[in-house]
């Protein structure tokens, strides 16, 4: 593989408003924040990646202020004038940077992504090139749709019709106590044949194992997730409580999390979203660990805009994920994304991969100015930042 080296990293914070925003059990932001994080090599290709993360720590620990503050002061001054002949020397390089995940993700993608340009190579191939034969990336990935939660069963239910019409396969539906079983009940009855699964974003606990097993009858794929966001030992205890596969999230931060997730029995498939697990080297771990074992996996989303969710798609288009993955369509997000072109929605209910090197999408600059622009303009703890 043809090196490079890094010259400079340069970190983008950026707001964009959302086409629906995504209500789910722990509240829902009035737009999309993220870091983008640009790569430039010596010869001045650019490698581009995602940080994915909210203003509050909600999902995760992490929040954009934090984000940056470790990636800027930590992470970039580990990596300037490192020439790398692979992605996959960025964790040994950032050894003494503990946790931060999704921070040590963003940067590390922007260097899958410069890397494979630099190679003239697509990201799914080069991701591709990491793994054992066998494992050569397809022309489009599986997608379904993540649904939050709505102010009725009518309009709950209204909005399942429209995803389906628009072409989705798969529906995932966001829950809480309180909006459940009712939920699934309604959905199951007005859509008997449909995929559905159900997330509840840690919204329960152990001793809701009896409400739960009221789930069992709706014939889920999988409830996600439905325990605390940081415990595999009580899912372990919940699991063979339910018929329903327990898929886990935001419990796996590592191919070893999954090893003792799997071997308690505390799920049965599991959600790998690349940011969480602090990028794509670990995420192949993970994924070798779920081709031997046999895991169903699927990749999660994170609402990223189109430089976050082509790198995704371009691991969702591996052969080992072998369930739809939450990478939608453009328009389901945003009017208009930071990047061209778009994706849209294939037959299948899939999505293509772009056809160039690296990701594969190009970055509008003037719309990552706007977006740049209205981040300062909607947060106040900006002008800190700079």
């Amino acid at each position: 593989m043809k090196p490079v080296t890094i010259k400079e990293i340069k970190l983008h914070l950026v707001a964009l408003p959302l086409v629906e925003i995504l209500k789910t059990s722990f509240g829902a932001e009035p737009f999309k924040s993220a870091i983008i994080v640009e790569a430039v090599s010596g010869d001045d290709l650019t490698g581009w990646g995602e940080s994915s993360l909210k203003t509050k720590p909600s999902y995760g620990a992490e929040t954009i202020l934090t984000a940056l503050h470790v990636t800027r002061d930590f992470i970039i001054p580990q990596l300037l004038g490192q020439t790398l002949r692979s992605p996959t020397e960025v964790p040994a390089l950032l050894n003494s940077v503990r946790g931060n995940h999704h921070a040590r993700a963003g940067v590390e993608a922007a260097i899958w992504d410069l890397l494979a340009k630099a190679n003239n190579m697509r990201l799914a191939d080069f991701f591709a090139a990491h793994l054992p034969p066998g494992h050569e990336a397809r022309d489009t990935a599986v997608v379904g749709v993540s649904i939050g939660i709505q102010d009725g069963l009518e309009a709950q239910l209204a909005l399942i019709q429209k995803r389906l019409d628009e072409g989705y396969g798969r529906i995932k539906l966001k829950i809480e106590p309180g909006w459940d079983v009712e939920l699934a009940r309604a959905a199951r009855q007005r859509f008997p044949d449909i995929m559905l699964m159900l997330d509840a974003n840690s919204a329960y606990t152990l001793a809701d194992s009896e409400h739960l097993r009221q789930l069992d009858q709706f014939d889920l794929l999988m409830i996600e997730q439905p325990l605390a966001y940081d415990d595999i030992y009580e899912h372990s205890q919940l699991q063979p409580r339910l018929r329903t596969p327990v898929c886990l999230d935001e419990s796996i931060y590592s191919a070893q999390d999954w090893r003792i997730a799997l071997a308690l029995g505390a799920g049965k498939i599991l959600n790998l979203k690349p940011t969480r697990v602090g990028g794509y080297t670990e995420s192949l771990a993970i994924y070798q660990l779920c081709v031997e074992t046999r895991t169903p996996l699927w990749i999660g989303g994170m609402l990223e805009t189109g430089i976050g969710r082509a790198a995704n798609l371009s691991f969702a288009a591996l052969p080992g994920v072998t369930l739809p993955s939450d990478i939608s369509a453009t328009d389901r997000y945003f009017d208009p994304d930071i990047t061209e072109p778009p994706f849209a929605l294939q037959p299948g209910s899939s999505l293509k991969l772009p056809e160039g090197p690296g990701i594969g999408v190009e970055m509008q600059r003037d719309r990552l100015a706007e977006a740049e622009a209205r981040w300062r303009a909607f947060n106040p703890f900006a002008p800190l930042w700079d």
